[in-house]
């Protein structure tokens, strides 16, 4: 149903990976794929991937950017890698958000006391499959860990594809743990820990790192979908979120944007320091 179309060089500045609908034209991943498939029950959603199990490299959709390409990351001037933090090689997951939610950085969330760090809801796909970047998968939403990441809300939402083999069988946490055993514990760990490489303390979390049923984050999800609709409703970009998508752009002008990208070139070399483990404590 979508589509992707590389611009410039991956492991390089100018990499965008661009989407398109099923007709060839270029549309936004945030704002033009729905937060849900048709017809889906009420714990489905759509979910972009934006980094495949076992890679290092951040990248993410950019929300500043018309059309909201994936890009990689960038931090004081150098492209984003996480570290390996042994046990764990790269991202543990299939690495994504889902589109039409936005963690409102002006709301202060009810639980967790913070306000929201200004990005799309992040989820952990847990199934057996590697995910190409650029996927658009359909998932079921299985619960939720309440990251606190430099003093902002930061929901992670665990979810399963659901044409993986487990997926009828596991449907909420409790599911998970017994399915999957390692799999939360590891992932809880994995975000307490992947910054303590760049010199940054551990990260912490509200719940005391439990993670919240399926039900809850049902309710996370569908709380930022209303906080993405109150800004892409609003006039003018907001808080930096370019709003320009299929909506608001002709066929044309859309095609002018990805135009004025480089166009696809080799992937670059990853820089061998990123092979390296890093055992890290917490105490």
């Amino acid at each position: 149903m979508y589509s992707t179309e590389q611009r410039g060089s991956l492991y390089k500045d100018d990499y965008r990976l661009f989407f398109k609908n099923e007709k060839g034209d270029y549309i936004s991943p945030f704002h033009d794929i729905p937060i849900k498939p048709d017809g889906s029950p009420g714990n489905e959603f759509n979910v972009v991937i934006e980094v495949p199990r076992w890679s290092n490299a951040k990248m993410e959709i950019n929300l500043t950017e018309k059309l909201n390409p994936i890009k990689q990351d960038v931090k004081k001037g150098n492209l984003r890698f996480v570290a390996n933090c042994f046990p764990h090689k790269g991202y543990i997951w299939n690495y994504g958000a889902i589109p039409q939610t936005w963690e409102d950085p002006n709301h202060v969330d009810g639980d967790t006391k913070c306000k929201g760090d200004g990005d799309p809801v992040d989820v952990c796909e847990v199934g057996s499959k590697i995910h190409p970047r650029g996927s658009v998968v359909r998932v079921k939403a299985l619960g939720a860990i309440a990251l606190i990441d430099e003093g902002e809300t930061d929901w992670k939402v665990l979810a399963i594809d659901v044409t993986d083999p487990l997926a009828s069988e596991i449907n909420d946490i409790d599911d998970l743990e017994r399915k999957m055993p390692g799999i939360l514990s590891a992932s809880v760990d994995w975000f307490r820990i992947y910054k303590i490489p760049d010199g940054k303390p551990a990260n912490e979390f509200a719940f005391e790192g439990k993670a919240k049923p399926a039900s809850f984050a049902v309710g996370v999800i569908e709380q930022t979908h209303a906080q993405w609709k109150a800004m892409f409703e609003g006039g003018g970009d907001s808080d930096g979120v370019s709003k320009a998508s299929s909506t608001n752009l002709s066929v044309a002008d859309a095609a002018a944007i990805v135009d004025s990208h480089p166009l696809s070139g080799g992937a670059c070399d990853i820089p061998t320091a990123i092979d390296k483990w890093y055992y890290t404590s917490t105490m």
